[in-house]
């Protein structure tokens, strides 16, 4: 099972795939798209498209895995990160793949333990999950391959109850 995290902004997209095999996490690639804050916002929703597509292409991920919509106080920063949410959704569904959606909260309990865990927590957690040398940066990257592995964890546990 390959998985594709996607930690949605509107000037660094980190992006992670990992791929469970045998009960083991491998990280099997990660980076962050990052955008000029010159460009327009519809260039910058041009590159998140096209490099997410470019992505799925190359490594044919079985799921796409996002952050839900979370409080933000500043409706203008809401509302552009939504259109950045839209965008990597329609990159998954334009390739035939299912968007699951989950809260910060979810992802943090998945991977640390406890849904209030820190930045610095989450990427150490990563780290150390994936056998990685060093910690994923920037955050974003981390927090991509922590989206990732929630779905990993919570789609093996619905097919094992579904499979019963």
């Amino acid at each position: 099972m390959l998985a594709l995290g996607i930690d949605c902004g509107t000037e660094c997209t980190g992006f992670g795939i990992v791929e469970l095999r045998e009960h083991q996490l491998i990280c099997v690639a990660s980076g962050a798209i990052k955008l000029s804050t010159r460009d327009s916002l519809p260039r910058r929703l041009a590159i998140v498209f096209e490099r997410l597509a470019e992505i799925i292409r190359e490594h044919q991920p079985n799921d796409v895995a996002i952050e839900d919509v979370f409080y933000a106080l500043n409706a203008k920063s809401a509302l552009k990160l939504g259109q950045v949410r839209g965008v990597a959704m329609l990159a998954a569904s334009s390739a035939g793949l299912e968007v699951a959606e989950y809260s910060p909260l979810s992802i943090k309990s998945a991977v640390v333990g406890y849904g209030r865990a820190e930045k610095q927590q989450v990427q150490h957690m990563v780290a150390r999950l994936l056998n990685l040398e060093n910690i994923p940066e920037p955050p974003d990257v981390a927090d991509a391959l922590a989206i990732a592995i929630c779905h990993l964890h919570t789609a093996g546990t619905l097919r094992r109850q579904y499979a019963t």
